[in-house]
This record gives structure tokens, sequence and C-alpha cells, in this order.
């Protein structure tokens, strides 16, 4: 009997595995010498992953007898790993359009924030919008997400700031999961503002005692799936004593801690996130030598996200120190309505030119190490056998 494959993409100039031993993550010489296959095959299974991979003649020969729903001849391309959004904020209504014009006038993030623009403004907007609406408008935006490359995504909730809302905005995250061909890692990110009318501490006394246990209860009865919990950790948000609290209570069911830290002012947020074991922490356009010197020793990710530091003028990550540190990391386009971004290809470029990594260390930071953020390096970031069959073929011969 004829052994049949769903696809084989065949003599690709360039087949970037980016890493070929099961690696979780690679750190900085590693993400300069990138695993690459010169003259390489690709064959995806029935099940969608990952068959073998190797060189052309190789796989020509071991698989002469085999058939395949689909050949793609690669001559002269380059076949990558399906690129990895590790932090976005896709579900909203509304846009900050009219923010821009204040921004440009000197208007600091803060300033906007203060002014009830920001996240609050869309907060307004998304509680008064009706899940088809969303559903709709995330739909959009991921299509054009994979259009430029990006198979798996992280998507956050946080513009509800209520349990109604955050259960509205987790639903249609969970809905886009079953009917759309991208991967998504769902992130609860109700600390993601202090609501209006509310004290820091009363907020975190509605996370802790109403919207996690509801959260819970519908993860324990199936109807949610999440994987990330998120707490945007900042002077004037949630300070580090309800941040830790908040993560915890996350960790302990079962969450991946994955927050923002040391965006706007040192918060000791890095500090705070290897002590918990977070598995990745965002923004650090503020983090000191002492944070990343903890993030290095506990292998917790750093998602650098420099359409932020584009869009707000903030000093860009220090993206050379972690590196030179043992830092793993990763890159996220950020995309939300203060920065619409959804082109992980662009945040490279950016990463590149801002913020002085190079192409290896882009695009592992973008693939593989992106994928050990969501937890997700042993089915995503890299073109190894097993792993799932998502993959870009570039017209480019590198």
């Amino acid at each position: 009997m004829t052994n049949r494959y769903r696809l084989l993409v065949e003599n690709a100039k360039q087949v970037v595995l980016v890493c070929s031993n099961g690696e979780k993550y690679l750190k900085s010489d590693g993400m300069q010498h990138l695993k690459i296959i010169e003259n390489g095959s690709i064959i995806v299974g029935s099940n969608g992953q990952i068959e073998a991979v190797g060189a052309a003649d190789t796989i020509k020969a071991d698989y002469s007898g085999a058939s395949f729903d689909k050949v793609i001849d690669a001559t002269g391309m380059c076949v990558l790993p399906g690129l990895v959004d590790a932090h976005t904020h896709p579900v909203w209504a509304g846009d900050r359009v009219h923010e821009f014009a204040m921004k440009l006038a000197g208007a600091t993030y803060m300033d906007v924030h203060r002014a009830g623009g920001g996240i609050h403004f869309t907060v307004e907007h998304t509680r008064a919008a009706v899940a088809s609406e969303l559903v709709i408008s995330l739909s959009s935006r991921l299509k054009r997400m994979m259009q430029t490359g990006t198979t798996l995504v992280e998507c956050k909730s946080g513009y509800g700031l209520d349990l109604q809302t955050e259960l509205k905005m987790l639903e249609v995250i969970q809905r886009a999961r079953h009917t759309l061909p991208i991967n998504i890692s769902s992130t609860y990110c109700g600390a993601h503002a202090v609501p209006k009318g509310k004290t820091v501490a009363e907020a975190t006394e509605d996370i802790l005692q109403v919207q996690l246990p509801k959260l819970k209860e519908c993860m324990d009865k199936g109807d949610l799936q999440v994987d990330n919990i998120d707490v945007f950790c900042e002077k004037g948000v949630f300070d580090l004593t309800s941040t830790k609290s908040i993560l915890q209570a996350g960790k302990d069911m079962g969450l991946n801690i994955n927050f923002h830290g040391d965006e706007l002012h040192p918060m000791n947020s890095a500090q705070l996130g290897a002590e918990l074991g977070a598995l990745a922490i965002s923004h650090l356009e503020e983090v000191t030598d002492e944070g990343i010197a903890a993030m290095a020793k506990a292998n917790t990710a750093a998602v650098l996200l420099p359409t932020t530091a584009y869009i707000l003028r903030l000093p860009q990550p220090r993206a050379r120190d972690m590196l030179k540190a043992g830092v793993i990391v990763a890159l996220g386009s950020d995309f939300n309505p203060n920065a619409y971004c959804c082109s992980m290809p662009i945040v490279m470029h950016l990463a590149c030119v801002n913020m002085r990594m190079s192409m290896p260390e882009a695009l592992a930071a973008a693939t593989i190490n992106a994928a050990y953020a969501l937890g997700c390096s042993s089915s995503h970031g890299s073109l190894e056998v097993n792993k799932d069959g998502d993959l870009l073929i570039l017209n480019s011969t590198r």
C-alpha cells in the first residue's frame, strides 16, 4: 500500500530549520548560527505535522513510492517556519486615530491615559460592542496577520476590565481558534488597567475574588481554553504587590505567566517575573541590569515590541544587552489600537534597524523564541519532524 502525505515542498534553495535538535529556545550565539539545509525538501504528513525534512536527493530517494495531496516545486526559493507573534491585543471596537495628533503634539502615553483616552477609550467601545461584531473584526485582523506570515499568534483580552466583557473577549478568541486556520495562544488580561471609579486594591480584589474564579469555572467545564495570564505592571496602573498576587493566582490555575513589565518606569517587574517563574515578560524598555540578569538566570523570555518604542517615542528595548547577558529574546507586534501593526516582517525589520539585532537573531526571535514565550516551542517555531507543518515559502533564494 502506497503511503500518502499532505504536502511535499521540494528542491528549495534553502530550508531554514532555525534549529534541529529539539531546542526549546536559542540564546546569543545560537541565534546567530541558524540551522539551514541547502537544496532541501520537506514533507508534511496527513496529520498536519512534519514527516521529514532534509536534502532534496535524500527525501526523493526515501519517499520514491509515496504519493502527495500537493507538491510544490520550490526551486530557487526559501522555506521558513511560520512566524510567531508573541504579543497582540486584537479584540476591540472603536479606534484611537485622534490620539495620534495628541502624541505628535507631545502628549505621553500616560497623558492620554489620564485624559480618558488610551485603554479606557477602547474599553467603553468594546463593552458596547456585541460579540458578533468583535468576531468579524478579529477575523479580519488575524487574516491580515496570516497574509504576512504569522501562523501562531498570542491574543489578549483586556479591553473589558469587568467580568462580562472579559469573558466576551475570551469567547471571541475561542471562536476564532476554532474557525480560522491560525494557531492561537489565549491570554486573560483583566488587569490591563484599573477601571474608572475603582482603586487598585478594589480592582485587584475583583480580579481575585470574581473574575479569576469564574474564569477557572469556565475552563474546568471546557467552555474556554485560556493559556496565559497578563497584568500591566506600571506606575499608576498595577503596582508590584497587586501584580504579584494576580499573577500567582493565575499560575495556581495552571496559566502561564506572561505579562507587561518595566515599560514606562523601572518597576522591578523583571525581578518579580523571574521570582514567580514567569514564562515571559513584554516591553522592558526600562528594565534594569539587575532585571536582565534575573531573567537570564530564570530563562524568562523577553518579548520585545519595537513598534511600541517607535510610536510612543520610548527608549528602545536593550536587545543587545539582553542577548549578551543570555536572555531569551523574542518579538511581538503589540498589535492594538495604539500600535496598528499586523506584520511580523515589519517588526523584525524594526528590531534590526532600531534595536540593532542581526537578521538571524530577529528570525530566531520571531520563531522558536516567540514560540517558547507562549509555551509552544515543542510544536512551533522551527522546521523539525513531528512539529506542526506551518511553513512559509518565499520567492527568494535566502
